[in-house]
């Protein structure tokens, strides 16, 4: 489960706009890609720091990618070469941002939570996307390698589709859109774990199976405090006459929106689920306790008149009857098999049994 609360002692008394990373340290070295391109040329390549400035001003579209934001003085340094406000630069290596869109007189800032599944302990892994939209450039800062964009290069690679042929607020829907489009990837992922377990905890409860039902209440719950704010960033983007998107490319936020919308109603559904089965484990455990009780209690029930049977014939009374009777231990066996098997039979027809 990812942690609720990140440390921010290190910021305390700092003036606003000072950048500190706030977070785990997820790569050791910052490692900056550039993606360079039009219609008709395209170029990629790692670059540094030092070589970001030249792309400020270029007339084709500039993706620049950053992995790693530890290195608050390289951050600084790209934020200073790209003239973005003192405030961003501050949120891109502080770790714990809600999803959120800002806009500034020069760029536009974009906050999202990339999502993914962990194939060996199956947990829900967030890790924090900065988007910035300036005329010609994207900026986009990981906190480590390894993303969901991958599809968005290969398109750019090969041209396909009109990636090539727009500008570079199409490039911010299509990132939009892939981060969006994994978290149904996500939803599945859990969904694979959900059903399993509800079947679980009707034929079979345990306590680890209790367990499990917590951790996964507390993936959901953290995928919801991903997922609402993003509503309203996507929603933002759409209905805004912002000077970074065209009218052509809010078309295509729209297909965004009803997505997340999507993903949302599953993550409410499994909400749902999840909170019932903890009522489903008590009364899973409750019943099969009252089938122990029940089998208990008809046993006990049985032994009684035996018992009382037993119980007068170990009295050591000298003149008692029967005691001479050379059939008298069988024929009282005999009384006892007849009295449970009416008992048993009685049970049955009442339904008891």
């Amino acid at each position: 489960m990812a942690r609720l609360i990140r440390r921010r002692s290190g910021k305390a008394g700092l003036p606003p706009g000072t950048p500190v990373h706030v977070g785990e340290r997820k790569v050791e070295e910052l490692k900056i890609t550039l993606i360079d391109y039009d219609e008709e040329q395209f170029q990629e390549r790692p670059i540094s720091a030092a070589e970001v400035r030249p792309f400020k001003e270029t007339s084709t579209v500039t993706w620049i990618n950053v992995d790693g934001v530890h290195d608050v003085a390289t951050i600084a340094a790209i934020g200073d070469q790209f003239d973005l406000h003192p405030l961003v630069v501050e949120d891109l290596s502080s770790t714990g941002q809600r999803p959120k869109v800002e806009e500034y007189d020069e760029h536009l800032y974009v906050v999202l939570r990339m999502l993914t599944c962990s194939d060996e302990s199956g947990h829900v892994e967030a890790e924090q996307v900065s988007i910035l939209l300036a005329r010609n450039v994207v900026l986009t800062f990981q906190e480590r390698p390894g993303d969901v964009f991958d599809a968005v290069r290969d398109r750019i690679r090969t041209a396909k589709g009109r990636i090539r042929r727009m500008g570079p607020d199409y490039l911010v829907y299509s990132l939009i859109d892939a981060v969006v489009d994994n978290y149904f990837l996500v939803c599945e992922k859990l969904g694979e774990c959900v059903e399993p377990l509800h079947e679980e905890l009707v034929t079979a409860p345990t306590p680890a199976s209790l367990h499990r039902v917590h951790e996964l209440k507390g993936e959901v719950l953290n995928l919801r405090k991903v997922l609402w704010p993003l509503r309203e960033v996507v929603s933002s983007l759409e209905r805004s006459e912002s000077q970074f998107f065209r009218r052509a490319t809010r078309l295509y936020l729209r297909d965004v929106y009803d997505h997340t919308i999507q993903v949302i109603d599953t993550i409410e559904t499994y909400r749902d689920v999840i909170a019932g089965m903890v009522d489903l484990y008590l009364s899973s455990v409750s019943n099969r306790m009252n089938e122990v009780m029940k089998v208990l209690t008809i046993i006990a029930t049985l032994f009684i008149p035996l018992t009382f049977i037993a119980g007068v014939y170990g009295m050591n009374f000298r003149y008692m009857p029967e005691l001479g009777w050379k059939a008298g231990y069988p024929a009282v066996l005999a009384v006892m098999a007849v009295v449970a098997g009416a008992m048993l039979l009685y049970f049955r027809k009442k339904g008891w049994l």
